[in-house]
């Protein structure tokens, strides 16, 4: 059995971090935003694990299992400031909302 290339996880991983910057870039809605911020974080993810097991060691899956949990500490607290904005202006369209900005 051959093991799949590195290059191919890398590919993988290039094109999850596209299409979550694509997202980021051009979806107005606060929750969408914070999936392709996610997609890209887990883009990341891939990358630490593809290197860690190409080099047969463990910090790249231990700085994933970080990576990962900040990132539902970092979604947990987005949706929570979304579902504050929500319930006072009725919409998360960050384009229409200013209530952040100084």
């Amino acid at each position: 059995m051959t093991a799949i290339p590195l290059t191919f996880y890398l590919g993988l991983a290039a094109l999850l971090f596209s299409i979550g910057l694509y997202g980021v870039m051009t979806h107005k809605s606060g929750i969408r935003m914070i999936m392709c911020i996610e997609l890209m974080l887990n883009s990341a993810n891939l990358n630490l694990v593809a290197f860690s097991s190409y080099t047969d060691t463990l910090n790249g899956q231990v700085f994933a299992i970080f990576s990962i949990a900040l990132a539902a500490a970092e979604a947990a607290v987005g949706f929570a400031i979304f579902m504050a904005i929500y319930r006072m202006h009725d919409k998360i369209n960050l384009d229409e909302l200013n209530i952040l900005r100084w």
